[in-house]
């Protein structure tokens, strides 16, 4: 049976990243819902184009169990995360993370994604492949970081970018399938 799959997408998200997650998703006759990690489902892609998504991020909490995987497109939201953690939205992202984590569900992302599993706590241990920006910065403390382009450890599936992000889709989509 096919998985069921949770999509975040920041605003302004990461449009090439967000739209290969979908495609590949709609492809593979693989089930997904959208979530804007925002206060409205009205976000746009880092290039300015308006996106509707299904719902948000806090109406996803609570309702974890209802997916079997999240998957997290990253976006030009990230460099200003810190001084935005403590918003709402956010703080239900990180709630929702830790709930897949501890159910054991498959939680995917690319680019910044190695900032969200390290502030929601469930980096811990594992291997995450950083992006070349974000290792530079060393602020990623909990994981083992990686050179590599993807990886999988366990039920965490990162790539190091939206450029490598089509290495990482045949590895998530066999475990959704």
């Amino acid at each position: 049976m096919k998985k069921k799959v949770a999509v975040l997408a920041v605003n302004p998200v990461n449009g090439i990243g967000l739209f290969e997650y979908l495609e590949s998703f709609f492809e593979n006759g693989i089930s997904f819902k959208t979530f804007a990690v925002a206060d409205t489902v009205d976000i746009k892609t880092n290039s300015g184009i308006l996106i509707k998504t299904d719902s948000t991020v806090s109406e996803l909490k609570g309702h974890e169990d209802d997916y079997d995987a999240v998957v997290f497109a990253c976006g030009d939201a990230m460099p200003v995360f810190g001084d935005n953690a403590d918003k709402k939205y956010n703080r239900d992202m990180m709630d929702v993370m830790k709930a897949f984590d501890e159910k054991g569900g498959i939680i995917a992302g690319h680019c910044a994604v190695a900032l969200v599993f390290n502030r929601a706590n469930i980096a811990s241990g594992r291997k995450i492949a950083l992006h070349p920006y974000v290792k530079g910065l060393n602020i990623i403390k909990d994981c083992i970081p990686t050179d590599e382009p993807y990886c999988v450890d366990g039920n965490i599936y990162t790539a190091q970018t939206e450029k490598t992000l089509h290495l990482l889709m045949p590895e998530l989509l066999k475990a959704l399938k």
